[in-house]
This record gives C-alpha cells, sequence and structure tokens, in this order.
C-alpha cells in the first residue's frame, strides 16, 4: 500500500522524469539526503532503475576533517520565498450495481449485486535537497577514506555508488485508507430452492509518519585515490571508480531484438540453478516465495536476506524467527559459496519481478496455484508477449483455448490477473493494450514462470 501512495506521488509530480518512488516504509530512512545507494541490476521488466540502501551516509565514508562542522548544514529544507511544500490530493470513489435474471426449462437463476471503492488521500509534502555547488565545495574539503570496509568491497566488486542529493518528504503524518464493500444475493432453482445472500467488507490503512521519505533523487559517485567527483551522466555506464583519470566504460551486451527472447535469456540466466534443485528444495523454496507474496514484512525480511548474501564476501549468517523462512535459511547456510550466490541471485530476481505486481495480483497468483493453473497461465502470458506489445498499436489476438479452464471462475480469475498489467483480453482471444504494458507483463511472465518452475515439487 505505502508504494502504491509514492508511486502516484511520483506519477503526479514528475511522470518523466527521474523521481524515484521508495518502496518500502520500512527503509524510507535510509533514503534521506546524503544517504548512499547502490543500483540494483537492471531487469528487462523493470521501466525504471531501482536502488537499495546501503547503511551509510556520505559522512560516514569521508575522512574526518579538522573542525567540528557537519554535513547535515548542506541540507536545504523548504519553505522560505522559494516554497519547496506541495500538497497532493487523491480520491477516488467507485460504485457498481447490477442484476441479471435467466429462465431455461426447470432452472431459474437470479443475480443481485452491488459493489463500491473507495480511497484517497490528502498529503503534504516537503522538498530537501543538497545544492550540488554545495556538494562540489564539500568534496575539495573532505576526501574519501579508501581504508573503509564498506569502500573496498565496493571497490573489489566493482559496484557503484550513488549519493542521494533530494528528496521528497510528508511534512505531516498521514493516513491512506482503501475501503471496498460488495452485497449481493444468489438463488437458484434447480428442482429445489437455494437462496444466500452476504455482503463483505475490506478496509486496509497505512499512516505515514512526518519526515518519511516518499521519494528520492540521485547522482552517482566518482572516485580515484580518495579524491570524489559527481558523475551527472551516470546513466551512460560509467563505473564509480576512476582509472588513470578516466571513466572506465562498462561494456554492453547486446541483447536480441525482440523483446520477449531478450527476456527468456534473462531468466534462465537469473533462474537456471533452481531448476537443479531437488523436488524438496523446490518445495522449501516455493513456501518462502508463497509466505512473502502475503506478507510485505516477509517479502522485506527475505530481500534483506538474500541481498547481505550477494554482499558478503566470506560468510553471512542466515537466521530467522520466522517458521516460513527457517528451511529455506537453513539450506542456504550449509550451501556451498558459489552454489549459494547462484541461488541467492535467483531469489532476489524473483522478488524484484513480484515487486512490480499489484497487491491483488500477488493473491491471484496464490490462488492460481492452489488451481494447478500457473502452467497454462504462463504459457498464456508468453503468446501476449510474443506480440510485440511494446510496439503493437491497436488490437490482436491469441489463442483462445489458452483461455479455456476446466472452471469459468479460473478464467476469470486469469483475465482479471493479465488485465491488472495492462492487457484487456476476451474469451476469443481478442486482445488491447492499456498504455504502456510491457514492463508488467514481463514482471508477471517471471513471476509465472519461477512459481511453475518450484510447484514442480507439489
Amino acid at each position: 500500500m505505502f508504494k502504491k501512495v509514492t508511486q502516484s506521488i511520483v506519477n503526479q509530480m514528475d511522470p518523466k522524469g527521474d523521481l524515484l518512488p521508495v518502496h518500502s516504509i520500512l527503509d524510507h530512512e535510509h533514503f534521506r539526503p546524503l544517504c548512499l545507494v547502490r543500483r540494483k541490476r537492471k531487469a528487462v521488466f523493470q521501466p525504471s532503475p531501482s536502488y537499495r540502501q546501503t547503511w551509510y551516509r556520505l559522512e560516514d565514508v569521508l575522512l574526518p576533517r579538522e573542525d567540528a562542522h557537519s554535513t547535515e548544514s548542506l541540507v536545504l529544507h523548504g519553505g522560505g520565498d522559494d516554497s519547496r511544500q506541495f500538497t497532493l490530493k487523491k480520491s477516488i470513489s467507485d460504485r457498481v450495481d447490477g442484476s441479471l435474471s435467466l429462465s431455461f426449462d426447470s432452472t431459474s437463476i437470479e443475480l443481485t449485486g452491488a459493489a463500491s471503492l473507495s480511497k484517497g488521500w490528502v498529503i503534504k509534502l516537503e522538498k530537501k535537497h543538497i545544492p550540488v555547488p554545495k556538494l562540489q565545495a564539500l568534496k575539495a574539503e573532505r576526501k574519501i577514506n579508501m581504508n573503509h570496509s564498506f569502500i573496498q568491497q565496493l571497490q573489489k566488486t566493482d559496484q557503484n555508488l550513488y549519493i542521494v542529493h533530494e528528496t521528497i518528504e510528508a511534512s505531516e503524518e498521514t493516513s491512506y485508507e482503501e475501503s471496498t464493500t460488495a452485497q449481493g444475493s444468489f438463488m437458484t432453482q434447480l428442482y429445489a430452492k437455494f437462496c444466500a445472500k452476504g455482503t463483505r467488507e475490506n478496509t486496509t490503512s497505512i499512516t505515514i509518519p512526518k519526515g518519511c521519505t516518499l521519494a528520492f533523487r540521485v547522482i552517482q559517485l566518482a572516485i580515484k585515490e580518495g579524491s570524489w567527483d559527481l558523475d551527472y551522466f551516470s546513466q551512460k555506464s560509467r563505473s564509480t571508480f576512476v582509472s588513470d583519470g578516466l571513466l572506465v566504460m562498462k561494456s554492453c551486451i547486446i541483447h536480441p531484438q525482440r523483446k520477449l527472447k531478450e527476456l527468456e535469456v534473462e531468466v534462465k540466466e537469473n533462474c537456471q540453478v533452481l531448476s537443479k534443485l531437488s523436488s524438496a528444495l523446490l518445495g522449501i523454496f516455493l513456501k518462502a516465495i508463497k509466505a512473502v507474496m502475503r506478507n510485505r514484512n516477509l517479502f522485506q525480511e527475505l530481500t534483506h536476506k538474500m541481498e547481505a548474501v550477494l554482499d558478503e564476501t566470506d560468510s553471512c549468517k542466515l537466521e530467522t524467527k520466522s517458521p516460513d523462512f527457517k528451511d529455506l535459511l537453513s539450506s542456504l547456510q550449509h550451501t556451498p559459496r558459489h552454489l549459494l550466490l547462484q541461488l541467492a541471485g535467483a531469489v532476489t530476481y524473483t522478488l524484484d519481478a513480484l515487486d512490480e505486481l499489484t497487491e491483488d495480483q500477488l493473491l491471484l497468483l496464490l490462488e492460481s496455484l492452489e488451481n494447478k493453473i500457473v502452467s497454462q497461465q504462463l504459457k498464456l502470458v508468453e503468446s501476449i508477449l510474443d506480440q510485440d506489445i511494446e510496439e503493437r498499436k491497436g488490437c490482436f489476438h491469441v489463442d483462445a483455448s489458452l483461455l479455456s479452464f476446466p472452471r469459468e471462475k479460473e478464467g476469470k480469475l486469469t483475465i482479471a490477473m493479465v488485465e491488472m498489467s495492462g492487457v484487456t483480453l476476451q474469451k476469443d482471444g481478442s486482445a488491447v493494450c492499456t498504455g504502456e504494458a510491457f514492463s508488467a507483463v514481463a514482471a508477471l511472465y517471471v513471476s509465472l514462470y519461477v512459481l511453475d518452475l518450484l510447484s514442480d515439487s507439489e
């Protein structure tokens, strides 16, 4: 839910810019001005860059200075003549009513129902930023501590480092709430009369504290022998660590022209290791993945555990209080280092894909697993991507047989799940993209691919 708010703020304030949403309220403190972050490996299904916290701020990796001034003085607060405070409002309220009456032979069916959805928030925002000229002045006064263990690890693994220089924060405590109410009655006569009525209400809310970071901007650092600079053109794949005064360009992989082929290659490279696991281990991995799909806190815990594995050069203690992860982490703890890195990479890649889906899609995926229809759904989504939907305009068709399921409920579930990724489907196989759907459909493809692979254990 927090991600919905932050993504909405970015879409309203800077839809095509470089403002990035904070995905988890648990991590917001690590994306404040002067925090150091790392960029995640880019995936085909990610429309924009994604960054990870490092637990360090710029002050932590600089050599001590002679005076007692702190880098905190660089942070400018909103307000003043050039006001940096904003207020955003969003309110949605929908209601649908309907009825259906059918009669044939000795059977009659009557359906009536009503559904309403409401959600909204008013949030006051404050922009904080570090003026670039002041950062430039700071670099002349303070050098990077090249003996810092974190800097040495980054240099050894050739990872880039970025500094948060601008944030959008909540200037007041704000509550966001979604409420759904559904009412209906069902009456059918099949030689005997049966009648049922029901009402379901679902309300979820989140309180965003004052000072919570909601979005941020970054600049890449360039480091050479303790001196550091700001790389304003980091999109050109330059490396943070500079050699001989020149920025080293990383090699670029030339992918196949067709996006689906590129995605298939990427998925196999990241997840091939899972296909080599025993049925017992596949079941252990599936249990953990299903748990994080239900619980956002568990999602964050497993993400941090796997990233810690990838970051450690020697060993990493894999411990948890969650019974959902106990078997998984216990198995990984006794796995050889080279295999552990591959497995952690596969899990991290899977979590990144799941993170691109909506909460409702995750619930539908769990239901699909129970109904054992994931394999067919994977074929359907693959056929959609095979239509080059990134470039295609207007309607297209997929094999209608892929929309034929043993039960009608399963077909509706699948159509709803795909529609949440931006593709509207009809039972006859006709389809149309709503907006830029490729990234969302690609994330769904990766999620289905991994779930199908892991469900071989059942």
